[in-house]
Parts: C-alpha cells; structure tokens; sequence
C-alpha cells in the first residue's frame, strides 16, 4: 500500500522495486492512494494499472492529510497482510522482506527502524525529542523510533480505521489493541525524487495531538498547576490584605493559570472532534469497489476513465 501526493517523478521507480523484489509472494497487490495530488501522480498510476492488473488505487476528491490516506489503503487492501511503503522510496522495498520473515513468527503488527537515518540532523533531533517527551514522560506506548514503514494484519488495520477516532494516531493505537508487535532493524537512504511533504507545522500538531489524546498526564499536570495558581492567588490576596507586596505572586499565578488554561482548551478541541464530523476522506476515482459512503458520488457510475463502482 503506497500512499502518495505530488509523488509523479517516484511512481514508476517505486512500482518497478516493489515487482523487482517482492512480486515472488503470492496474490502480491499494489494498492496506490493519491492524496489529492495536483501533478501527474494519478496519470501515471493510472497507466501502470491499465498494464498490470496487480495495480490498484483510489483518488481522493481533495488532500486530506497522511492518516486518512493510509486509512483509506488499509480498508480497502485486498489481502490478510498490508506493507505499508511510502512513496518517497526512503525504505527500500527489499526490506519488506524482514518485516514478513518476522511477522511469520507470530506478531500482528511489525515496523520497520531506521538504523541509519538519512534525513537531515533537525529531523532527527525533532524525532528523539518527540519519542523521550511521548514515551518517557507522557507514558505513551509507541513502537520505539517507529515510522509508517510497517506490515499489519489488515484485520487489526481496519479494526483501528473503523474506530473512527477525532484525533487518529495508528502508532499509539496499535498497542492498544494487541501486544503481538515488535521492531525490526532497516536501512534507510535519502530521498532521491521529488520534495517532501510533511512540514515543520504539520508535525507539531501531529504531535500535540498525540500527547494530548493519549496521555491522561496532560490534563492531571493542567489541573495541578490551576489548583498552585490558585493557591498562589489567594496567598498574594491575603499577602495584600496584611500590607505585604504581593505583585510578583499574584503574576506568577496567572501566568501559571493561563498555560494550564491553554492545555485544557486543546482538550476541549480533542473532545469537540469526537463529535458528529465530515467523512475522514472522499474518493472520486477509483478501479476497485468502494463503499457508496466513501464515495463523492455514490451510485452515478464511472466519471473517469477507471472503473468505478459501489459495494455493498
């Protein structure tokens, strides 16, 4: 499953790695999700479908983000097993192959660890710092330096797709559901092809979401700090009330008041998006069967030149 966006220059390189060195298992699919991708992107998958009846994909109606595009793949891959693979060709499809040698063994859900990364040092700090403030002090279980490089049993991914989550993080939800996962040791290599697009602002919120969704210690932490504040103030209030300066308390207090008040606030966000919401993505186009509600026009027929048509 290869989600993409704006990815035209990497299409045929990473159709031709994944036949190369993975079409030797059996009832091999090749299942493509365009992002809402504003370049060649869908034109060429779709050439590479017309040829080979091992390509499949969906496109959706707009860009909708990384998590529903991978959630999308996972709910409509075709086989027990899905190996997730970007298609910036980072990880090697060649190395598909340790994660399935693992998962034989027994595990639900096994993921791929970059030993030797090859993105920028920023990168890499960003990602330690984002697994030491998750793992060690929020208490978030997540496969350690893991990435979207993974193979799950699809019946765990569209168990997880199907929960519907506001704020979805795959990582911090696999665990949940299963202890049968591992770690496997990868390469890792530069990109070669086009840009990347996950920016700076995309994985802050990212990771807000994560720490604030999946860890009660946030709000505990908040709460505590308002009960201080409010210790504080009504000490700088009696402070006042005897003749004594109490300037400096009484704006520490708030200060504190205000950033546990901006924590809650983002809990509020978290528990507005559970509530009723648009679909998590939309496909116009697509040569395989999808369901009527994930589809724009459900019921219409073929409007492009793949086939197009609604399960049941």
């Amino acid at each position: 499953m290869v989600p993409c966006l704006d990815e035209a220059e990497n299409i045929g390189p990473v159709y031709e790695e994944i036949v190369a060195e993975l079409a030797g298992y059996d009832d091999l699919e090749i299942l493509f999700v365009d992002d809402g991708s504003t370049d060649a992107t869908l034109e060429h998958i779709r050439s590479l479908a017309a040829r080979d009846d091992r390509v499949s994909y969906l496109s959706f109606t707009r860009n909708f983000g990384v998590e529903p595009a991978f959630s999308a793949g996972y709910r409509y891959a075709r086989n027990d097993w899905i190996l997730h693979l970007d298609a910036d060709l980072q990880f090697p499809p060649a190395e598909g192959r340790r994660l399935i040698e693992t998962a034989r063994t027994g595990y639900d859900a096994v993921f791929g660890i970059r030993v030797d990364r090859k993105d920028r040092w920023s990168r890499r700090v960003s990602s330690a710092v984002h697994d030491l403030i998750a793992r060690k002090l929020l208490g978030i279980e997540l496969p350690p330096g893991s990435t979207t490089f993974r193979l799950v049993r699809a019946s765990l991914a569209r168990r997880i797709v199907d929960l519907r989550l506001g704020t979805p993080y795959f990582l911090a939800t696999v665990p949940r559901l299963t202890s049968a996962w591992t770690t496997v040791p990868t390469a890792h290599r530069p990109r070669r092809r086009g840009t990347p697009k996950v920016s700076w602002r995309g994985l802050a919120r990212h990771s807000v979401e994560l720490f604030v969704s999946y860890s009660d210690r946030t709000i505990a932490a908040a709460v505590t700090a308002c009960l201080l504040a409010a210790l504080a103030a009504f000490g700088g209030f009696a402070a006042a009330l005897a003749g004594v300066s109490a300037g400096p308390l009484l704006y520490l207090a708030a200060g504190i008041a205000l950033v546990a008040l901006a924590v809650m606030g983002r809990y509020l966000v978290h528990i507005g998006r559970g509530q009723p919401r648009p679909p998590q993505f939309l496909v116009r186009e697509a040569n395989i069967p999808v369901a009527a509600a994930d589809l724009l026009e459900p019921g219409r027929g073929p409007s492009r030149p793949a086939r197009l048509a609604a399960a049941s």
